[in-house]
């Protein structure tokens, strides 16, 4: 029988050897990043897996450099820059055992000029979930096509500029890197010298995994309060390695849960919907019943920051607008679309907060802006 490992003392070594060679931006990310190492060891105990995604605004800020770490601490690591979706399809599947997929230059493959990319975005989505198949046309040599279902379950991280699609990004912890600062400093990762250190903590990870293992199967972790949906679907792996390994991981794991997902809220850029209603609340703000589409319009484009003077290379329009509320429902279920609004000076098209309230409570998770609402029409 062999001799049990500190899982907590064990985290705390992968820790500190991402610290020599990574600066991450918060303390919660070298500790989701630590955790995530450790749950690619375990992942047949749990139901689904988290992408990891290390995402920069420019190069020069070390994602590269942390996906190489964790290359060097994950089971049957897999670089896949350039790799076709049908060749990662396959490598999921293999008989020989499932990989961990490292997909550095994401940006080269969901950036604005990469094309759309859905084989490999069905893929990314499908294999976050356990049991979920990608299913492909297959030749059987002789001009015959079967429709044939991969396995696609597997542990992801990636690297790039930018941003992900959004059914991504709901499945990932994000670590915004950053450049370094002057006052901040790392050792240069020699792989000859550093990979070896690298798989000697892979080892023990994967002998600490099969002594958990049994455990974790049928671990639920107690979520912190406000965490739920899918941002509880991403960490509930990382919380249960967490307590599996004790000692102060599990709360180190639920502060770092609660701080990524807030800045997951806050920086989520990926629906524009949401972003709309938001910019709404704050101009009608709390006594405002009614407001003409034309006022909601001055109001908008005048938003410092927000993304309405440039849609497609034009403001935001009277029938964007439309187009955009159409897809959320008032509390009735209907449609919110403009409605006629009398006033002093006739009647014009426009919005009434009563049909908008209900998105709002639904969508909308942060107060009103502070910001001056609009003056409505007499």
């Amino acid at each position: 029988m062999s001799t049990p490992i500190d899982g907590a003392a064990l985290l705390d070594e992968v820790e500190a050897f991402h610290r020599r060679f990574n600066v991450f931006p918060a303390e919660a990310a070298y500790t989701a990043v630590a955790l995530w190492d450790a749950h690619a060891h375990l992942l047949d105990c749990f139901d689904s897996t988290p992408r990891l995604a290390f995402l920069s605004p420019e190069p020069g800020s070390g994602k590269s450099r942390a996906l190489e770490i964790v290359e060097t601490l994950v089971p049957q690591p897999m670089a896949a820059v350039h790799a076709s979706p049908a060749a990662l399809f396959r490598a999921a599947a293999s008989e020989d055992g499932r990989p961990v997929i490292l997909f550095d230059e994401i940006d080269t493959v969901f950036g604005p000029k990469a094309g759309d990319n859905e084989e490999l975005r069905g893929f990314l989505n499908a294999g976050h979930r356990r049991g979920r198949l990608t299913y492909r046309c297959v030749s059987d040599g002789q001009g015959n096509q079967s429709v044939q279902g991969f396995p696609s379950y597997c542990a992801v991280a990636v690297a790039g500029l930018g941003w992900l699609p959004d059914t991504i990004l709901t499945r990932s912890v994000v670590i915004r890197m950053r450049r370094r600062a002057p006052n901040e400093h790392v050792e240069p990762f020699r792989q000859r010298v550093h990979e070896g250190e690298g798989h000697a903590l892979r080892e023990r990870l994967a002998q600490w995994a099969e002594q958990v293992r049994e455990h974790l199967n049928g671990a639920f972790p107690q979520m912190p309060e406000g965490v739920t949906d899918r941002p509880a679907d991403v960490w509930e792996p990382l919380l249960a390695v967490a307590d599996a390994a004790g000692g102060a991981w599990p709360e180190r794991a639920r502060e770092a849960c609660v701080s990524l997902v807030a800045a997951a809220t806050a920086g989520d850029r990926a629906s524009l919907g949401i972003r709309l209603l938001t910019d709404l609340r704050a101009l009608f703000g709390e006594n405002t019943p009614r407001l003409p589409t034309t006022q909601i319009l001055a109001g908008l484009l005048a938003m410092d920051d927000a993304p309405w003077g440039d849609m497609g290379g034009k403001p935001l329009d009277a029938r964007q607008l439309a187009t955009r509320l159409s897809e959320y429902v008032t509390a009735d279920g209907q449609p919110i679309k403009a409605r006629n609004i009398r006033s002093a000076s006739g009647v014009a098209k426009g919005y009434y907060a009563a049909d908008l309230t209900d998105a709002w409570t639904r969508y909308c998770s942060v107060s009103p802006a502070s910001a001056t609402p609009a003056t409505p029409l007499d």
